[in-house]
């Protein structure tokens, strides 16, 4: 990230997945405790965004969050991303909300969003976050080691009553 970043935004896009919130409250804290950055969340993904819906973030708005599901901030469908209208939209609304760079949580169309702002020129850091963990260029995306692990307890429990 570029030295004069001095407002970061974050969004969670895509679909549901565990780590989320673990994600956005460490972004959060990380910006505020260790560069003194001021940070804003961008409520429901890519489609707040073009709408200019950010919300203040800070520690306190982060604590207790790890054990929610879900993600603060939300989602919401946004297939047309991407477009040079709806990219013009996003930075033209980052700009009034004097945001210096996005950090962008999700999965393969969430991180296709990001490298659009990013091919606009503005800074964006992309969080992987897939249950699938096929977000391509990730050796491991948030999500897909407690997907696994879940499926892996459900056989395990299924091998038990099938013994007994």
């Amino acid at each position: 990230m570029p030295a004069h970043i001095r407002h970061v935004a974050l969004l969670t896009s895509g679909s549901d997945g565990p780590g989320l919130n673990a994600c956005i409250r460490a972004v959060v804290r990380a910006a505020i405790h260790e560069q003194s950055w001021t940070v804003s969340g961008v409520v429901r993904g890519f489609g707040g965004l073009m709408r200019g819906e950010l919300t203040p973030l800070d520690s306190r708005s982060v604590s207790h969050i790890i054990e929610k599901g879900g993600t603060i901030l939300g989602v919401s469908p946004s297939a047309e991303f991407g477009t040079p209208e709806t990219v013009r939209e996003a930075l033209r609304n980052l700009n009034e909300a004097a945001v210096d760079a996005l950090v962008v949580i999700g999965g393969d169309g969430s991180q296709a969003g990001a490298q659009a702002l990013s091919a606009a020129g503005f800074p964006v850091v992309g969080v992987p976050v897939n249950n699938e963990n096929d977000v391509c260029g990730s050796d491991e995306a948030i999500g897909a080691d407690t997907a696994l692990n879940t499926a892996l307890d459900a056989l395990d429990r299924i091998k038990d009553t099938a013994s007994s």
